[in-house]
Order: C-alpha cells, then sequence, then structure tokens
C-alpha cells in the first residue's frame, strides 16, 4: 500500500458500492488512481511483485462486486485517462473517456458514426474489451487500434488483431492487458444538428424502454445464440420477481435493477432464478453479461 501510494493516489478499504452503477458491493483491500500510462504500469509491477491480485474499473456500469468486497486490489481507470483528440475523421481517446463524452465529441466535429452509442454509460476501455453495442452498431464498426500496458510495456494493435467479437475481444483473455488508449475512425462527416438529434433519438429510445431511474447494471445476460434474453426471460413470466431489493424490472425484463437497500447477494440469488427458469422452461442457459467480481 505505500509502495503504491508513492506512486499515485491509494486508499485502502475502498467501498465500492460507489463505485459501480448497482451501487452494491463491499471494500477493496486497495484502491489506486493512476493517472497515466507510465503509473499504470509501475502500479501493476508492484502488485505482481508482491502477488497482490488485481482488477482494472472503468465507470463500473457492467461490473457486480459481492458483498465481501475484493480482496487485492483495484485500478480505477479515472480522469487522467479522459482525454479525446482529433484529425479528421479520427478520434483518439483515452480508456477512461466516457462513450457519452466521446460521441458528444464526433458531434461537436461533426464526425458521424458514434450516434447509436451514445447512450451506453461504460467508458472506453470497458467498451473496446466487452466490444459494447446499441441499436445494431457495436465498438467494432468504428474502431482502428487500441493501446494497452502489459508486463510494463506499452502495446498497439489494430482493431483486426483485437479480434472484437459479440461482448468479447482479445483483452478478454488476457489476464495481464489493461487498455489505456483507443483510436477510432468516424464514418463520415455530418451537419452537427442532425448528428445530435440522432443522438437524443437513441437517448429517448432508451429512456422509453428501460429503467434508467433505477440502479443497474444495463443488459444482466448476454443474448443467447437465437433470440433475446429479455424475451426469454419475459416468456418465463419473470418480469416484477424479486429476492430483497433486486427485482426484475417490469419494464425491461433483461434487466435485474435494485429498488433500493439490495445487497449483490439478492442480485446474484435473482440472476440464479432467471437463470434456472429459463433453462428449465426454455431450454437455455443464460450467459452473465455483467461482470461477478
Amino acid at each position: 500500500m505505500n509502495e503504491i501510494a508513492a506512486v499515485c493516489s491509494a486508499r485502502a478499504d475502498e467501498p465500492m458500492a460507489p463505485h459501480t452503477s448497482f451501487r452494491v458491493g463491499g471494500p477493496a483491500d486497495i484502491f489506486a488512481e493512476p493517472e497515466n500510462a507510465a503509473q499504470l504500469a509501475k502500479v501493476i509491477e508492484i502488485l505482481k511483485a508482491a502477488g497482490v491480485p488485481y482488477f482494472t474499473l472503468g465507470n463500473g456500469t457492467n461490473v457486480l462486486v459481492r458483498d465481501a468486497g475484493v480482496r487485492g486490489a483495484v485500478i480505477k481507470i479515472g480522469k487522467g485517462f479522459s482525454y479525446s483528440s482529433v484529425d479528421g475523421l479520427v478520434i483518439k481517446a483515452g480508456a477512461g473517456l466516457t462513450l457519452a463524452a466521446l460521441a458528444r465529441r464526433a458531434a461537436e466535429e461533426c464526425i458521424g458514426g458514434f450516434e447509436e452509442l451514445s447512450g451506453i454509460p461504460g467508458t472506453v476501455g470497458g467498451a473496446v474489451r466487452m466490444n459494447a453495442g446499441a441499436y445494431g452498431v457495436s465498438v467494432s464498426d468504428v474502431l482502428k487500434s487500441v493501446t494497452y500496458v502489459e508486463n510494463g510495456s506499452l502495446k498497439t494493435v489494430d482493431a483486426e488483431a483485437a479480434k472484437l467479437s459479440y461482448r468479447s475481444s482479445i483483452f478478454c483473455g488476457m489476464k495481464d492487458a489493461v487498455i489505456v488508449e483507443a483510436v477510432f475512425e468516424g464514418k463520415e462527416f455530418r451537419k452537427k444538428e442532425d448528428i445530435i438529434a440522432a443522438c437524443e433519438g437513441y437517448n429517448e429510445r432508451r429512456r422509453n424502454s428501460q429503467p434508467l431511474e433505477f440502479f443497474s447494471a444495463g443488459s444482466t445476460f448476454k443474448r443467447p445464440k437465437d433470440g433475446y434474453a429479455s424475451r426469454l426471460i419475459d416468456e418465463c413470466g419473470l418480469k416484477g420477481t424479486k429476492v430483497g431489493g433486486a427485482e426484475v424490472s417490469e419494464k425491461h425484463a433483461g434487466f435485474v435493477i435494485n429498488r433500493g437497500g439490495a445487497t449483490a447477494a439478492d442480485i446474484l440469488a435473482l440472476m440464479k432464478i432467471i437463470q434456472e427458469t429459463v433453462l428449465e422452461k426454455k431450454g437455455v442457459l443464460l450467459e452473465p453479461e455483467v461482470v461477478i467480481l
């Protein structure tokens, strides 16, 4: 802890609930907030030398932290990585920049191609790692390259080598790789007002169809091979099912929400009920999209 604190801002026994969109989860033994790639690499070096496991966190919008917390370290990819620069249709963005901020920058520069992604609540790093998407468009549609830290070195791969697929990429299987930057390319130059109107349209659709007034991690389960998780859950009559403060949203069956006072155990128990019911009635085992930490 002392070694890390000499490199960047760090705290012990940091409650994780405020750092996740579910607003649940116990404390992390160590919570570090490096401001740049050099600090990040040094923090990882210290943790690996000490044999301390670590997890990198963006906005925490796709993470469920258990009530007992995190034994090890959580590295927050935050403000120091929240930058962007533009060259023509190309936007370079730090891993800590939110997709909403990326879409706003694109709109300011009259760059089209990011409108559908504008309402996704995660950061660039998490979105690239999981190939986030919405309304038929994914990060892979605009990604050019990714820069990451691995074993103390900065490395860059192009989009093809990153192997982005449905909610996955090579980074999902690279334990020691931490994304620090991504380069995107828009589709075309468009009128700023048209881009803003398109973003507002997608965000309005989101507000009308999703329970954004409650804490959640978005879609709880990945889309199965055939059909949609939300449709299967709805057809099984699970809307409104509750465990403690956790509930299957009445508005969108694909969302498990924290109605207030939920624990991680409540959410996990409800997820298990959903999986078991859908498997029994539909013969489909739903795979969590949310990362359980």
